[in-house]
């Protein structure tokens, strides 16, 4: 430990991952053993994609259930984790208060709840979600982050939570025909990621999406994909990196991401 907080990146794959008990509701679990338990977390979702940089302001956010078509059970979920308006404050001062605004309509939503409910139960953390800003190119995105690099010496675990690969369309059409196997496209994006992340090639990285076309396979969109650019941004060569989750549902690869 160098003293400063880890980060963390979470591939959070399906919704029903936060009601069921699988090898991956089980990753999602051990990360919390990898990582001192923080005073607050700052949590970048794919699943808050907006017109600007937001930042989640209240006391008590709610538990957005932002998705359709499943089981009873998931949409009763709640985790009442609290806000931290202090803090909240904080990542608008790093990020420069004429390019953020603080956000009383949004909330936790399934990228951050559906992961942290495994991680910390009794929701005793306070979370402050971070959004992504669909307007901001790739290196723009990582300027941004950088600012928030020294929350790390505050306490506060960064998390990201999306996919290394996640092709929705691809993913519908597996589960509808009932195809289990993994795609060259996938395959080849994931070890290129994981490859660029070990040896801190920030260029390739900045570059990677959408240069390819495994990349824009892999990501149709690049929601899903910024929030390993959030976290990578607010590391350094003091920081390792290693993979506590590795592996693939379908064509979605569920890699975890643990800077140190």
């Amino acid at each position: 430990m160098s003293g400063r907080m880890p980060v963390l990146f979470a591939g959070h794959g399906s919704p029903l991952y936060a009601i069921q008990d699988n090898v991956w509701s089980r990753g999602f679990r051990g990360l919390a053993d990898l990582v001192p338990k923080p005073r607050a977390i700052v949590m970048v979702s794919a699943h808050w994609f907006t017109e600007g940089t937001f930042i989640t302001g209240h006391e008590k956010p709610p538990t957005i259930h932002d998705f359709g078509g499943f089981p009873r059970e998931l949409y009763e979920v709640q985790y009442p984790a609290p806000g931290d308006v202090e803090l909240a404050l904080r990542v608008r001062e790093l990020v420069g208060e004429d390019r953020a605004e603080l956000s009383h309509e949004w909330g936790f939503d399934h990228g951050a709840w559906s992961v942290l409910r495994w991680m910390y139960p009794k929701a005793d953390v306070p979370v402050v979600q971070l959004s992504i800003d669909r307007n901001l190119s790739v290196p723009k995105h990582f300027e941004l982050a950088r600012s928030l690099a020294s929350l790390r010496e505050e306490d506060v675990l960064i998390m990201g939570s999306g996919n290394v690969t996640h092709n929705l369309r691809d993913l519908m059409m597996r589960s509808q025909t009932g195809d289990t196997s993994i795609p060259d496209w996938a395959k080849n994006f994931d070890e290129q990621l994981k490859e660029i992340l070990i040896t801190r090639d920030t260029k390739a990285l900045l570059e990677l999406w959408p240069a390819s076309s495994d990349a824009r396979r892999s990501h149709p969109t690049p929601d899903h994909f910024l929030p390993i650019v959030y976290t990578y941004a607010v590391t350094d060569a003091q920081d390792t990196v290693r993979f506590p989750v590795q592996g693939f549902d379908q064509s979605a690869s569920m890699r975890a991401i643990m800077y140190q």
